[in-house]
């Protein structure tokens, strides 16, 4: 069996590094985490923002209801508060059908 290495996940993100994975400014950012209690980025003595990949997965979720599904912030703040765990799995599902629709386009000649 061939070797495969592990994925390596970091323990925290800048600021800089999460704006480019959702491709938005970091002052959407700041915003975000103003408005949404559930990101809670640790800061370091300098004040910089470090982001663990649990809030990368908050960030994934509110992008998911506010940016795709045009909801207003108010709206997404009602759905994560109301309905966190039925929200977290609705996105995990679509997360996984993206994939196999790209594995499946791979295929594709």
């Amino acid at each position: 069996m061939p070797y495969k290495e592990a994925k390596v996940e970091k323990l925290y993100y800048a600021i800089g590094e999460v704006s480019e994975m959702f491709n938005v400014n970091t002052s959407l950012i700041r915003f975000w985490e103003k408005e949404f209690d559930i990101i809670k980025p640790k800061k370091n003595k300098k004040g910089n923002r470090l982001f663990t990949q649990k809030d990368i997965d908050n960030f994934h979720i509110i992008y998911h209801l506010v940016k795709e599904n045009g909801m207003t912030l108010k709206g997404a703040k009602k759905k994560m508060k109301e309905n966190k765990e039925d929200t977290e799995h609705n996105f995990e599902i679509i997360k996984s059908l993206e994939s196999i629709k790209e594995m499946l386009i791979d295929l594709v000649p």
